[in-house]
């Protein structure tokens, strides 16, 4: 039978080549696969996380009193929050705790900076002159943002600033309501809205409220002044307290339904 000649050396070493170099080029292509993948994995991450799918979400906290009104306070300044141009102030709670770098977020969000817009710009207009009818001048009025129940905030840092953001599309827009008042009295009003026994009222025409020659006399005419440059703002208003203390004040757009300062029923007697 006969035998098979054995490989010539050179051969063999052609082939133990040809195989060296198949292994390296699988190799090199399942390498090449394995950093396509990482890459492609990178490129996902960093989309989702633009889209803010995979960055770390804060915490909502629920602030202030189930029962309580609280307010928010803009003070003309804004920021860029997601790509939205949103109004910042204080946020006044129930129990008079006051919240700086707060930022309205969410519905109403260009509404309360137009209005504060708009009585910044009446202010210096009106502020320093003579009211008519009492004859004192005219005071700076302020705007505020009530909200009926806990307002939903969670902390966010922008350009290395920390702010409280309201999430105001999780607020019932039946709980939001606009007002406007004597800039110092702010405080002082949230606080009346949250005694037991508080009304509010409207005054008539004739109203000798008008002509008393103090702050309360001249921000009732000024309200009603300011309601002719602001549409969406009607003056003319008093909170009146258990003890028969009286706030002169406006109340405006938003117009929350479930809030009932916003639009009073009745007319107030200072006899009474």
């Amino acid at each position: 039978m006969p035998v098979a000649s054995p490989r010539p050396l050179y051969a063999q070493g052609a082939d133990n080549a040809a195989q060296a170099s198949s292994a390296r080029r699988g190799g090199r292509a399942r390498l090449y696969a394995a950093i396509g993948a990482v890459v492609t994995v990178i490129v996902i991450l960093a989309a989702l996380y633009a889209g803010g799918a995979l960055r770390p979400q804060a915490s909502v906290r629920y602030l202030g009193s189930p029962s309580g009104y609280e307010a928010f306070v803009p003070n003309g300044q804004t920021v860029n929050y997601n790509g939205q141009t949103d109004p910042v102030g204080d946020l006044i709670l129930s129990n008079g705790t006051t919240i700086h770098d707060v930022i309205w977020n969410g519905q109403y969000e260009s509404t309360i900076i137009n209005n504060h817009n708009q009585i910044v710009q009446l202010n210096g207009q009106f502020v320093g002159q003579t009211d008519p009818v009492n004859h004192q001048q005219y005071v700076p009025l302020q705007d505020f943002y009530v909200i009926k129940g806990q307002v939903p905030v969670e902390q966010a840092t922008i350009n290395g600033q920390t702010y409280y953001v309201i999430d105001a599309n999780k607020i019932n827009p039946a709980n939001i309501a606009g007002f406007y008042t004597y800039d110092k009295w702010v405080s002082n009003f949230v606080a009346a809205m949250n005694i037991q026994g508080t009304y509010a009222a409207g005054l008539p025409g004739n109203s000798p409220v008008f002509q008393w020659t103090n702050t309360t006399g001249t921000i009732a005419y000024q309200t009603l002044l300011y309601q002719h440059y602001i549409p969406a703002f009607d003056g003319g208003y008093v909170l009146v307290l258990p003890n028969k203390t009286i706030i002169s004040y406006g109340a405006g757009t938003p117009v929350g339904s479930a809030i009932p300062f916003d639009s009073p029923q009745q007319g107030y007697n200072p006899s009474s």
